[in-house]
């Protein structure tokens, strides 16, 4: 049965594998892309391949809150229905750190935009929806200062705070819905794996980008995963498993929470 996927940051690395793989399967693929060259070119591409699986691009650039509003709208007015959400899109390091709108790029691509564009999304989901967050080993306790745009964070610890508020906010998100909406599940796609930010952040060529785009399918199609809603998938040690214990708190992940909340309050309409 076709299904229509959403995955951000679908131009480059483990987003675009896993939109071949669903493409190549026959389902219904939206891609996201800052770059509307690249975005023409993915959609081409992954047009002619065989399987019969549409695709269609939007532009979107994540730092920006108002283009996350925009992208959902976009979304919405093309589609009464949704069956898979995958935050894929990241961001490790950048020329400028600091967004216009104030916000350390890592918290607003990696932790706030998907925030935003999953609660927009959220009446095309249903209750049989899934979203995939695409979060990472690398997690460390969030500096709730640092999430709103209050102080200066090394390029490794705003990826790994990121990694951890968005997995913070998956379980929240999940308790909140209870079984009313979609099922949310954090991703560890798996450590090193080749994609251009591990390349630009270590230097080395990094492992297989399919095993990644593998599991992020399997999540989108697999009925393990269908009533996984809250949990943590580990894709080093292939299983669920548990994040980082403040990830199981209930009192710090209504925290991330409110400082989300807080952001939004102040930079959307």
């Amino acid at each position: 049965m076709q299904k229509i996927i959403f995955i951000t940051g679908s131009t480059d690395g483990i987003g675009l594998e896993t939109a071949r793989m669903l493409v190549s399967l026959g389902h219904h693929v939206l891609l996201h892309g800052r770059n509307p060259a690249r975005l023409e070119k993915v959609e081409k591409e992954l047009s002619s391949l065989p399987g019969g699986g549409r695709v269609e691009g939007h532009v979107a650039d994540l730092s920006r809150m108002t283009d996350v509003e925009a992208l959902a709208k976009s979304v919405s007015e093309k589609h009464t229905k949704l069956d898979v959400l995958i935050n894929n899109a990241g961001v490790y390091s950048a020329h400028d750190s600091v967004t216009q709108d104030g916000l350390d790029v890592r918290f607003a691509v990696n932790t706030i935009a998907p925030y935003l564009l999953t609660q927009r999304l959220l009446p095309l989901l249903g209750t049989s929806g899934r979203v995939i967050n695409v979060s990472s080993a690398a997690q460390s306790p969030v500096d709730p200062k640092a999430l709103v745009g209050q102080g200066h964070l090394s390029d490794g610890a705003a990826y790994a705070q990121s990694k951890l508020a968005l997995t913070m906010w998956s379980h929240s998100m999940a308790l909140s819905l209870k079984g009313n909406g979609p099922a949310v599940i954090a991703v560890n796609p798996g450590s090193m794996l080749g994609s251009k930010m591990v390349k630009q952040a270590f230097g080395v060529a990094g492992g297989d980008i399919r095993i990644g785009a593998e599991i992020l399918s399997r999540a989108a199609l697999a009925e393990e995963f269908a009533t996984a809603s809250g949990q943590y998938f580990d894709n080093d040690t292939g299983q669920f498993t548990s994040p980082h214990p403040d990830a199981q708190n209930p009192q710090k992940c209504e925290e991330i929470v409110r400082g989300i909340e807080a952001v939004l309050t102040k930079r959307t309409p």
